[in-house]
């Protein structure tokens, strides 16, 4: 290699790196804010040179610190909703594990449409479901409301552990409408549960040998910074802001997933 074959290849390194870091402060804040961010840094990662596989098992790297960072951030505002995230997120792990293992080798073009689908019915429900009024909106996580979310937990984790793209949206609106949580606490208690369930399927990538460690490293850099920016401004904002990034981000990430996969 010549002295500007070295020279070059030494500034396209660093070019992806601040690419990485640039992508992954906007997936953090996407993902902290709502959700979908992972439909911009699989793409991403694949562009930069990993296969499908790794590029999904590498950015769950990026996404257990961001949603550590991003749960830290809304426990520093007092939004927490121990030990219910707790329960939650256990029932999701298992999820993950059997999710993460078929996402090994199956590639996911097929359910990227039905997930499109799936987001503009999401739309629809954000967009027409009447509001519901203060005096509604007492947490409901004890009982039946409780073994309910575990049940639905165990299946968003399945989803989570496969790909997690966008899962966060309909996190949001259980949480919103059959837990009858502020968005503000169910983003709060998405990025907890979030959290754990991709611990599970971490592990399941890394044992499979599915993980680049210095490029999801990298990336975690900016979508910690990106989630931590999110969840001061989620808590400040309150519910309208979260509702008004939710739709747009559906819209946007159901037209990227119908015609740009």
């Amino acid at each position: 290699m010549s002295f500007f074959e070295a020279i070059f290849e030494l500034m396209e390194e660093w070019y992806h790196y601040l690419l990485l870091v640039g992508v992954g402060f906007a997936v953090g804040f996407i993902n902290t804010m709502a959700g979908g961010g992972s439909l911009i840094s699989l793409p991403v990662l694949i562009f930069l040179g990993l296969p499908p596989s790794v590029a999904n098992g590498t950015n769950r790297v990026a996404i257990v610190i961001q949603t550590a960072i991003a749960t830290a951030g809304f426990k520093s505002k007092g939004v927490s909703t121990f030990p219910f995230n707790i329960y939650l997120g256990i029932s999701s792990f298992i999820g993950a594990i059997i999710g993460a293992n078929l996402a090994i080798d199956i590639k996911g073009e097929t359910f990227n449409k039905i997930l499109a689908i799936i987001m503009i019915v999401v739309v629809f429900i954000i967009v027409f479901k009447p509001k519901m009024k203060t005096t509604e909106l007492i947490q409901q996580i004890t009982g039946k409301h409780l073994w309910l979310g575990i049940v639905a937990f165990f299946f968003f984790g399945i989803y989570g552990g496969f790909i997690n793209a966008g899962l966060g949206f309909l996190i949001i609106l259980f949480l919103h409408y059959v837990n009858k949580m502020t968005l503000v606490h169910a983003n709060a208690t998405k990025v907890a549960v979030v959290c754990i369930y991709t611990i599970s399927a971490l592990v399941v990538f890394v044992l499979n040998d599915k993980v680049d460690w210095k490029i999801g490293l990298i990336l975690a850099i900016g979508n910690g910074s990106g989630a931590w920016l999110a969840s001061r401004i989620s808590v400040a904002k309150g519910d309208g802001f979260i509702k008004t990034f939710l739709v747009i981000m559906v819209v946007a990430m159901s037209i990227k997933l119908w015609f740009f996969h």
